[in-house]
């Protein structure tokens, strides 16, 4: 019996655990969508780390450009940006997180990754890197190797090598 409460407070604490690291990250990019929408700067305060990084590609001269936070913040339209914000998904493991969230304008949208780490009890906006996209593309995903994954892609076998052998001589200790 004990053995049992054991394991079902164990089970229980593990659960408490997770629902809290959902509900943070969650909090995190609700206060980011919400402050972007509504122009809500101390939300997007929230949202971010104050080093945060913000990046994406200039099209136009094939260069990553950074936007500084306070510039990024400032330059939010009185009300918000006429869009709609959604998180698309959202993985973590131990201090760290990756989410997408889109942002559809009437023409266009942006899709950001978005980087996240918990500091003091608190999941923050780390890094932002976004493309604005037409309103027809979608987020693309793709699966990885899993860590002591077993079964492994086929290769083109490569060419037997040569291996020296060291033969030992009689005053190197062996």
């Amino acid at each position: 019996m004990k053995n049992l409460f054991i394991a079902l407070f164990c089970l229980l604490g593990t659960s408490a655990f997770a629902q809290s690291e959902d509900e943070g990250i969650k909090s995190a990019i609700t206060s980011y969508t919400e402050g972007f929408t509504k122009g809500d700067t101390a939300s997007l305060g929230r949202a971010f780390a104050s080093n945060a990084l913000l990046r994406n590609l200039n099209t136009t001269t094939g260069k990553i450009t950074d936007t500084p936070l306070r510039k990024f913040i400032a330059g939010m339209p009185a009300g918000g940006a006429k869009a709609t914000g959604a998180l698309l998904n959202y993985s973590y493991a131990g201090t760290s997180a990756v989410a997408t969230v889109e942002f559809k304008f009437d023409d266009f949208k942006y899709i950001d990754l978005l980087s996240l780490i918990k500091m003091n009890d608190d999941w923050k906006i780390v890094c932002r890197v976004y493309s604005r996209v037409p309103l027809d593309v979608n987020l693309a995903t793709g699966q990885g190797a899993k860590t002591g994954a077993t079964k492994s892609t086929p290769t083109k076998a490569a060419a037997p090598v040569k291996k020296a052998v060291a033969k030992p001589k009689a005053d190197d200790g062996w």
